[in-house]
């Protein structure tokens, strides 16, 4: 999967309620609110949001509906557009769904580089409800902020990256499933890259409303059906959107936290109303609104975070979704980790009902927050498995059976620009190098109640060093790289370290402790600009 280094962005929000007056007053749409760690120091202690983020990294802000407006009756353009504007297509300018030409001149004229710009779709601000309206006016935006990239820098048109929260994920698919192949057009030529953050791809799994009849919103609740959304004779259902759009090029990040989740009852309907791959009202596994396995989709990348859905310390306001989504578009390497071989020694209650959970949290070096976290109070572990090597993780619904035979446990990006960048002259004899903390955990739960149902079987800290060759970044040295797995943090030293062996395109490495032991498997490539 190819990167690029520079793309229009674009931000668009989730929405799911009945009246939009509140929403339209909103100014940023919670892209511009971050989150205090009080547990961290120094620079990870406060996230400034991601606006203020990517501004800070010198992009420039802009809020599409100053930009893109919906008119309910089509009205005719300007008899005369200035000069500066008469290399744009003339069509932007009349319709219902139009650009601004007074926003547009002032684009025009400040030749700002448009690779470099931020936008907020704000769709809710149009009076007419309509997913065929919303998907509509998103391709107008992203035509006219690749087209304004020819006439303000004379390069080629850029496609856009996009970050979409809750509903405005379903957006996206609308224009990529529906707006576009009307057009005739394929979305893959103009967008780069999506990253959905809670999206609720398979509907919300206790939409009890969805039958009652809501004039504005009944069109947005119907997206957030689970029946309509896995029908295949929907055009804009989730089992339609690979043949629209590569999954491998969609990012899920899913949620986990749903205790944080202000909308207590929303947390509740979610246990009663249980999933596959779920087994019942012993779990809650949802980011407090959408279930975990409805935000993602079939094929595409997903990772875990621990955040709730919307409100504070969520996905929205969270910097591991930032890292995450950040090094997904930009990023120059791409990892993968897989469970070779499983091994429980221990647990598995003779009188009860033991059910065993697996879970690896990733973390990267000089970073301090997680790229993936699975954990007991997440519950998101792969599991329940009822046999020691996990042998049952194949079968429908159980286990890992969405890894596939390979048993993909964390695929990732990883961004080697900055090392590259900050290597100061007295490390410049030094070799390149990233390191990621992996933290295993094994648990036990006995249904039954008749042992503990809290059992910790295994939990333990490994890092995974690669190195490139003398002189040389990671993302050109491939063919030379070493791969070093540690127990502690001496990374200055190989002499304590296993150097990995690459067999079969991985490197292979045990972990292993009283109760446990597993092989699993690393796989490291570059993404190719």
């Amino acid at each position: 999967m190819p990167t690029i280094a520079h793309v229009p962005l674009i931000l668009i929000r989730g929405f799911g309620g009945f009246n939009t007056e509140d929403e339209r007053q909103v100014a940023y749409q919670g892209f511009n609110e971050g989150t205090v760690y009080p547990q961290k120091r120094g620079e990870n202690y406060i996230y400034e949001g991601l606006i203020l983020r990517y501004l800070k990294s010198h992009w420039r802000y802009h809020d599409a509906t100053n930009v893109v407006g919906y008119y309910k009756s089509p009205i005719t353009g300007p008899d005369m557009l200035p000069d500066a504007l008469k290399a744009l297509d003339a069509g932007y300018f009349s319709g219902r769904v139009i650009i601004d030409p007074g926003t547009a001149l002032d684009l025009v004229q400040t030749r700002e580089d448009p690779r470099k710009s931020l936008w907020v779709f704000r769709y809710y601000d149009f009076d007419d409800r309509s997913l065929k309206v919303y998907s509509e006016a998103l391709v107008r935006l992203i035509d006219f902020v690749r087209d304004l990239t020819v006439v303000t820098s004379g390069e080629k048109k850029p496609p856009v990256n996009i970050i979409a929260h809750s509903m405005g994920g379903l957006i996206v698919r609308e224009a990529i499933q529906c707006a576009y192949p009307a057009a005739n057009r394929k979305a893959a030529d103009v967008v780069n890259k999506i990253v959905t953050l809670g999206t609720p791809h398979h509907g919300v799994s206790f939409q009890g409303v969805r039958d009652v009849k809501f004039v504005d919103a009944q069109e947005e609740l119907e997206r957030f059906n689970p029946e309509a959304q896995k029908d295949p004779n929907n055009p804009w259902g989730y089992k339609n959107f690979s043949k629209h759009f590569p999954s491998e090029r969609v990012l899920t990040v899913v949620g986990t936290n749903y205790k944080t989740y202000g909308t207590r009852i929303a947390s509740a309907l979610n246990r009663l109303s249980s999933a596959p791959q779920e087994f019942g009202w012993n779990y809650n596994r949802s980011d407090g609104l959408v279930k975990q396995t409805a935000a993602q989709l079939p094929g595409a990348p997903r990772t875990f975070v621990h955040k709730c859905h919307g409100g504070v310390d969520s996905l929205i306001t969270s910097r591991e979704a930032f890292e995450v989504a950040t090094r997904f578009f930009h990023g120059d390497i791409s990892a993968k980790l897989h469970l070779v071989s499983a091994n429980v020694k221990r647990g598995f209650d003779k009188f009860g009902k033991s059910e065993m959970f697996f879970g690896v949290s990733i973390k990267p070096r000089r970073v301090d927050f997680d790229l993936f976290h699975q954990s007991a109070e997440a519950e998101n572990c792969y599991g329940p498995f009822r046999t020691g090597d996990f042998s049952d993780d194949l079968k429908p619904d159980t286990g890992m059976a969405w890894a596939g035979p390979n048993r993909l446990v964390w695929e990732g990006w990883l961004d080697t620009s900055r090392i590259s960048a900050s290597a100061t002259p007295a490390r410049q004899g030094q070799r390149r190098d990233l390191v990621m903390r992996l933290d295993f955990y094994v648990g036990e739960r006995d249904l039954f109640g008749v042992g503990f149902s809290d059992n910790v079987i295994f939990r333990k800290q490994y890092y995974i060093r690669v190195v490139a060759a003398p002189g040389q970044d990671l993302a050109a040295s491939f063919n030379d790289l070493k791969v070093y797995l540690y127990r502690d943090e001496n990374f200055a030293e190989t002499a304590g370290a296993d150097e990995l062996k690459l067999e079969n395109g991985q490197w292979k490495f045990k972990v292993e402790g009283t109760g446990f032991e597993a092989t699993l498997g690393v796989t490291v490539a570059r993404v190719e600009a």
